[in-house]
């Protein structure tokens, strides 16, 4: 039977302002999944899980706790209560605890329009079996593979935030995935890659023969695999893992990494730190996208913002708490899980496309690395130090030319990203989309 999230909310925030709290918010959580994985032609496992969690956050003074539990009877909810008091008692004060002026949280949100939840039934285990099958069957037809593992998987989430100074709104989202990973020779020869396709409505989905088809001819490429060559080189970064450069730069602008001092964009607001032209821009209302959402974790209306644009940094990624210690307004940023207060979060990316394909891109490069594949990673915050184990294919003329792998890419972000020139081949249904990417002068160690 659905639980009523709201009604659990209220009784939380009840429960908080009768065990001493000045002030408080909760957080209800509900979610049924169904997932099935098939490993050489057989059943590996089928999974279903189904459950709902509260959290809740208690301020007593400038002091606060959280705490959470995956009973909802009322003498837990009560319990809960009495000990998330006792534990703000104890923390240590904090003025930038508390929550948003009424006047600072949202006020309206049209859920509909965002179109978070698939309300469509709930697939069958057999069908979700039958679509992990059709990805094996896919990729074991393309001559080479001698293995496959498959998944399918759905989703459907609920949740709901309320505050004692009279926020209270919630939705449901929901997701719907089939995946593939295939494998090549043996030993040490053996290669491996994947492909996998997601979306929020099960009508958008792609035939899981696409997602076979695709891992399937990933892997064979991979085979024979060698160390390319050391020395300085440009790298063209694959649009798979080219948002891994997006995701540096979101850490450095977080408002938590700005308060801690541990960030090597901390003294570049209003510089350049992209090329002009290239903008990052943050949209949390994209429909049928699986970061949308119409009001962030502490109840602030959420918004289209740009972080950077034509290349200079415009600002921080803001909660409540780091808007405050940075005397600033917050940015509707705020996350926050059942157990763990809010902190500063995106949803949502765009980088700036180009008007090349990844083909021109590597035409462009001449000769050098296409990196598809990411492992490790050293990254120093404060100074932006970059080195990260990668494997992709080496290439000559703007052709591939064979496979590589071991190898190290190294640079300083702050240089590496004023050098990006940008492909246009950011895939649309992605939260974050990201294009291939070129980077001039990187070190690249190899054989």
């Amino acid at each position: 039977m659905p639980h009523d999230l709201n009604q659990l909310t209220q009784a939380l925030l009840s429960a908080a302002k009768t065990a001493g709290a000045e002030s408080a918010d909760a957080l209800a959580v509900s979610g049924q999944s169904l997932s099935i994985d098939i490993r050489q032609g057989q059943l590996e496992q089928a999974e279903r899980a189904e459950g709902v969690e509260v959290g809740l956050r208690v301020m007593v003074g400038k002091r606060q706790a959280c705490v959470s539990a995956s009973d909802i009877s009322p003498a837990t909810l009560a319990r809960l209560a009495e000990r998330a008091v006792a534990m703000a008692r104890e923390a240590p004060a904090d003025d930038t605890v508390g929550l948003a002026d009424p006047d600072q949280l949202a006020q309206s949100w049209d859920v509909a329009a965002l179109e978070l939840c698939d309300t469509s039934d709930e697939p069958t285990a057999k069908l979700l079996e039958s679509n992990a099958r059709r990805a094996e069957g896919a990729a074991l037809a393309a001559g080479g593979i001698t293995q496959v593992e498959a998944s399918s998987s759905w989703s459907r989430r609920g949740m709901h935030l309320a505050t004692s100074n009279g926020f209270s709104g919630g939705y449901e989202r929901s997701s719907h995935s089939v995946s593939a990973v295939a494998f090549t020779g043996s030993g040490t020869q053996m290669e491996r890659d994947w492909a996998a396709e997601g979306r929020t409505f099960a009508a958008d989905m792609p035939a899981p023969e696409s997602v076979g088809h695709r891992a399937a001819e990933r892997t064979l490429l991979r085979a024979g695999a060698v160390k390319p060559p050391t020395g300085a080189y440009p790298v063209v970064y694959d649009e798979r893992i080219a948002s891994s450069l997006v995701g540096h730069i979101l850490m450095a602008v977080n408002g938590a990494s700005i308060v801690r001092g541990t960030s090597w964009a901390r003294d570049k607001l209003g510089q350049q730190i992209l090329p002009k032209g290239m903008s990052l821009t943050e949209n949390p209302h994209r429909p049928r996208i699986s970061g949308s959402r119409p009001f962030d974790g502490e109840g602030l209306p959420t918004k289209p913002r740009a972080l950077i644009e034509d290349g200079v940094l415009m600002g921080w990624t803001l909660d409540l708490a780091s808007a405050r210690k940075l005397g600033l307004t917050p940015t509707g940023n705020a996350a926050r899980g059942t157990g763990s207060p809010p902190s500063p979060s995106t949803t949502n990316i765009d980088l700036t496309q180009g008007s090349v394909t990844q083909a021109e891109l590597l035409a462009q490069m001449g000769t050098g690395l296409l990196i598809t594949s990411m492992i490790g990673s050293t990254i120093n915050p404060t100074t932006g130090d970059y080195s990260r184990g990668a494997s992709g294919f080496w290439v000559e003329g703007g052709q591939i030319a064979y496979p590589v792998n071991e190898c190290t890419v190294a640079g300083n972000l702050l240089d590496m990203l004023m050098r990006l020139t940008p492909a246009n081949d950011a895939q649309a249904h992605y939260s974050t989309r990201v294009p291939s990417l070129l980077v001039e002068g990187l070190m690249l160690a190899g054989g």
